[in-house]
């Protein structure tokens, strides 16, 4: 657009002394196109809407407001530079930067919001058709595309405000070095955020605990210099991300399946009835709805305890939620105590018995006169 001649279009009308009226009609014309345009887009977006690509719901949506402000930028230089030309204050001849300025932010604030809009349709669309992406991967992605979009804005605001990209450079790559030094823990911070995207031992979600430090809990958040962690009792744990790398981490959410490993004791006085109870728990086991049968699965008689004879299960369930597993476990159990019960023996607890010698047993006995 060329906004030398639309400028002295707009100021040679009404005279020397109607740049009051003027600059009232860019506004006005200002508001008008934006409440068309708005208008225009509401409609847009109703229809786009009812189709099944919500590329151009991102699209639509990550234009609106930055367009609505480019509108009012280019307007507002247009009544700058009619007061310019009549009062030729110096104030004035920074409107054209200001202008450009305010053309290369729209532009950014735009670009910024449709890549935001675009992960989130990604991750939508994904879920919806049953393959769901990594989010965290997805995060990572969209912000190292929003920091490059941001830089690259700030490279080309400074060349249009006349500034040497190459200077710049130049002293950002000795700058850095003096940074590097100073910010070494912010640095250290930020690589561990970058191998967290890059190894993803862990996702946004995912339930993680150490097993030398105190950590445990959901990850809420993963940022470039920390991550946030919600305990168990809701409290929020934040952990610089450089942690990670010098910790043994383990993720239980990405567990398989969940172990159920207990002993059991009986009577010394059933021990003849161990077998069978061995055998039924086992078939019981092998024919449980929650239990995976194709790992391991183990029923044996174990030790001879102090109290009991005890026997040991081994197995795994289908279920890796924290929630269920308890279910089939209590379950498990339940039946196991109604096995043990129908071969009429009993479950042991700690019990102590005392022999008494037989002439202390005829001496107690003996009749008194």
């Amino acid at each position: 657009m060329d906004f030398d001649k639309l400028l002295q279009q707009i100021t040679s009308f009404g005279g020397d002394n109607a740049w009051i009226y003027k600059i009232f009609i860019v506004v006005v014309v200002v508001l008008f196109t934006n409440f068309v345009l708005m208008r225009l887009l509401g409609r847009l977006q109703k229809s786009f809407k009812k189709t099944e690509n919500t590329w151009d719901d991102a699209l639509l949506s990550a234009l609106r407001k930055p367009l609505r402000m480019l509108i009012w930028v280019v307007g507002l230089s247009f009544a700058a530079q009619i007061a310019k030309d009549v009062s030729n204050a110096i104030i004035f001849s920074a409107v054209a930067p200001i202008r450009d300025v305010g053309v290369i932010a729209c532009f950014t604030w735009f670009v910024i919001r449709f890549i935001k809009a675009a992960e989130e349709n990604i991750v939508k669309s994904s879920r919806e058709a049953g393959a769901e992406i990594d989010k965290t991967t997805a995060d990572a992605i969209s912000r190292l595309l929003r920091i490059s979009v941001l830089i690259t804005a700030i490279l080309v605001t400074m060349q249009t405000l006349g500034y040497s990209i190459s200077g710049v450079l130049a002293f950002g790559g000795i700058g850095g070095i003096a940074i590097g030094f100073a910010a070494k823990d912010l640095l250290s911070n930020f690589f561990g955020g970058l191998m967290i995207f890059l190894d993803r031992p862990f996702s946004v979600g995912d339930w993680i605990r150490s097993p030398d430090r105190q950590i445990e809990g959901t990850v809420e958040s993963i940022g470039w210099r920390l991550t946030r962690i919600r305990t168990f009792d809701k409290r929020p744990l934040y952990i610089p991300n450089s942690v990670f790398a010098n910790v043994a981490l383990e993720n239980p959410s990405r567990m398989s399946h969940r172990r159920i490993n207990e002993t059991i004791g009986i009577r010394y006085d059933d021990i003849d009835k161990m077998p069978l109870i061995l055998n039924d728990v086992k078939k019981m086991l092998l024919n449980h709805p929650s239990i995976d049968t194709s790992q391991t699965l183990m029923v044996n008689f174990n030790t001879y305890a102090a109290s009991s004879l005890d026997f040991f299960i081994y197995t795994f369930t289908k279920t890796t939620v924290w929630t269920e597993f308890h279910e089939v476990k209590q379950d498990v159990l339940l039946k196991i105590s109604a096995i043990i019960a129908s071969h009429n023996a009993e479950i042991a607890f700690p019990t102590s018995t005392i022999h008494i010698p037989d002439s202390l047993n005829y001496k107690i006995n003996e009749p008194t006169n």
